[in-house]
């Protein structure tokens, strides 16, 4: 029995440990920044709560926010809350669902027609533990929700983000990136067999396409960055079952950092003024941070690019290149 209370009080000691370090190293975004008179969209801003999160920062410094979701009801709840919250009326829903490049057109050609500007994109929806089916474009689904339909969406949008400037692209990413076997570009329509690699390697693609981005952006006035958010309680684990969604969710509620903290990256990416020189480079914890090893060969990033043109059907007329 001592030996058991022992271990107990170990344990103890080292899950307070490790909530003290993650709650003093916690960096947050301090950017007193205005954003009136600027259009946001940040996608996955309803259950997505980084989303959530970042989108009611956004509210409350003034700008229009599109709250670019699947769900309609959910979203329409966050937009309620956030109005409540902020007073800023210039809240709006609009419907993608980024397992469909179709809803993923539908969504760009009504802002291309009906927004002057847009100032900031956030590429905030993401999942993981998703099952291996394709979409109705014949593209596995995890890597269509947070990779290839974020990247189709960025091109659609990118002229009015040019017309806006100096504006901003935000593609949130995932420690998970720097994990997994080696991401073959040829390969990245197929379902990939070992545990989560096809997280990984979505979540890879998020950093060398923001990259690649980077390069192509030069000499205009937008910039674009990947970040890692932190590890952060969200509706993103729910899609696992059983035994691993009892583990993970175990986990985040021992480890986790709160949604509002897990949102300051991405605010801080989106607002903060002095950055620009750094487009193209990873955050976490509201820094820069050095590129995961796989994420530094060039090539790699430029024949991602040409294959993602290619997996999204995207034509001469949209290529804003």
């Amino acid at each position: 029995m001592d030996l058991l209370l022992i271990s107990v009080f170990i344990l103890a000691a080292i899950v307070a440990g490790l909530k003290i370090y993650t709650k003093l190293t916690l960096r947050t975004c301090k950017s007193q920044v205005c954003l009136v008179g600027k259009t946001a969209i940040v996608t996955g801003a309803n259950c997505g709560i980084i989303g959530y999160e970042t989108a009611l920062d956004f509210a409350k410094r003034g700008a229009k926010v599109i709250l670019a979701c699947r769900n309609i009801s959910k979203a329409q709840e966050a937009r309620r809350k956030i109005i409540e919250e902020t007073h800023n009326h210039k809240i709006f829903v609009r419907v993608i669902d980024l397992a469909s490049f179709e809803s993923v057109r539908a969504f760009a050609e009504e802002i291309n027609k009906t927004e002057d500007r847009l100032d900031i994109l956030v590429n905030n929806a993401g999942a993981v533990g998703l099952e291996h089916k394709r979409t109705v474009d014949g593209r596995p689904l995890l890597m269509q929700v947070n990779y290839f339909s974020s990247f189709l969406l960025t091109n659609l949008l990118l002229n009015l983000l040019k017309k806006s400037g100096p504006s901003r692209i935000v593609n949130v990413s995932s420690l998970g990136a720097s994990m997994g076997s080696k991401l073959d570009v040829n390969n990245i329509d197929n379902f990939v067999p070992r545990f989560n690699d096809d997280y990984y390697h979505s979540k890879l693609c998020n950093v060398l396409f923001t990259i690649e981005l980077a390069k192509k952006l030069q000499g205009t006035s937008v910039t674009t960055y990947s970040l890692h958010p932190g590890f952060v309680e969200t509706e993103i684990f729910h899609n696992f079952h059983g035994i691993m969604k009892v583990l993970f969710m175990i986990i985040v509620k021992l480890f986790s950092m709160t949604c509002e903290e897990g949102a300051q990256t991405n605010i801080y990416c989106s607002v903060t003024q002095g950055i620009e020189k750094y487009s193209g480079e990873h955050f976490d914890h509201c820094r820069k941070v050095d590129r995961y090893k796989n994420a530094t060969d060039p090539d790699l990033a430029k024949n991602l690019w040409k294959k993602s043109e290619e997996l999204v059907g995207l034509t001469p007329e949209e290529n804003p290149f």
